[in-house]
């Protein structure tokens, strides 16, 4: 089975791809740079030039595929808009593996994305959804909460270096899951006939909020978190603002996600039955609590190295006898 993979450089792209050569699938990514891309070929992968938002790029590498998976998504620095790589990218890619006679499209959604029609991205990821279904291929749907890996930079780091932690309005509990365990899911779905057609929440073990992750964090790194707490308004009104010009229409869309973060509401659902259908084993899921409690002792363990040598350095220097001054 040949897999195209579509945005394999990313955060949870690349774990797809290194999980599907490790299974021994013959893994095709789909690459707009081949110098960025070039970790994925080391590991096996072929690298294939292509962008979402030029469709004719897509027949070329669509061809001789058997699945898609699409782990693509727009970045706020990117200089397109939200709507030209989440919807027209991904109508082109499905209208494009429709003509190829792909087998299987395994498609990353959010969670809960049919409750908020007022944030672009949620509204979009459901429309995706909602076309993916009536396409005629042969779907999965796997909707995700939040990637643990994304917690590094928003509270690790911040907390060991003594910057600021941000928190907006009132957290939404979210159920965080291992970029490796999504992609346990994503692979297994090819191998699984009762994962066609259907959707599935693939989160957590548990909701955390944001008091709850800060609080581990500063227990992990033994320092107490600087948290400022951004007023939601402040946030509503720079999205307002930054609609009135074109560069900032990307920035607005992602600023609007900070609704669905604020709302109070949980991002988590029941994995009782998906687990079954999927057949794997919830006890393999990585905890929030060991991913965070891996990254501070290997951290930890680094900053203690570091001053270990320069202690030995310090004390080298020291030991240097000085030019003995001679008596006349």
């Amino acid at each position: 089975m040949t897999l195209l993979i579509v945005g394999a450089t990313g955060t949870l792209g690349r774990q797809v791809a290194r999980r599907a050569i490790d299974e021994g699938y013959k893994v095709r990514c789909l690459v707009r740079s081949a110098k960025k891309a070039a970790f994925l070929k080391e590991w096996g992968a072929e690298l294939v030039p292509g962008d979402l938002c030029y469709s004719e790029s897509l027949t070329a590498a669509l061809e001789g595929v058997t699945a898609v998976i699409d782990a693509s998504t727009s970045r706020p620095t990117d200089s397109l808009s939200i709507k030209q790589v989440d919807w027209d990218g991904k109508v082109a890619l499905i209208q494009a593996a429709q003509a190829a006679g792909v087998e299987r499209f395994i498609f990353f959604s959010i969670l809960d994305a049919d409750k908020y029609p007022e944030v672009p991205l949620m509204e979009i990821k459901r429309c995706t959804e909602l076309f993916l279904a009536e396409s005629g291929l042969n779907y999965t749907i796997l909707q995700l909460a939040g990637f643990m890996q994304g917690l590094i930079g928003q509270y690790g780091i911040p907390i060991l270096e003594g910057q600021p932690v941000w928190v907006t309005g009132e957290s939404s509990p979210i159920a965080y899951m291992d970029t490796q365990d999504i992609a346990k899911f994503a692979i297994r779905a090819l191998s699984v006939p009762e994962t066609e057609k259907r959707a599935f929440p693939v989160v957590g073990t548990r909701a955390w909020s944001a008091q709850e992750i800060i609080s581990l964090c500063e227990r992990l790194a033994g320092k107490d978190a600087k948290i400022t707490r951004m007023p939601l308004n402040l946030l509503r009104a720079v999205q307002s603002m930054t609609r009135f010009f074109q560069w900032g229409w990307n920035v607005a869309d992602r600023l609007a996600f900070t609704e669905v973060l604020a709302s109070g509401k949980p991002l988590n659902a029941s994995m009782d039955e998906v687990y079954k259908v999927f057949g794997l084993d919830q006890q393999e899921t990585t905890t929030l609590e060991s991913y965070l409690q891996e990254y501070f002792s290997r951290i930890m363990k680094k900053l203690k190295e570091i001053d270990y040598e320069k202690t030995k350095a310090k004390k080298k220097k020291e030991k240097r006898s000085p030019f003995k001054k001679t008596s006349s």
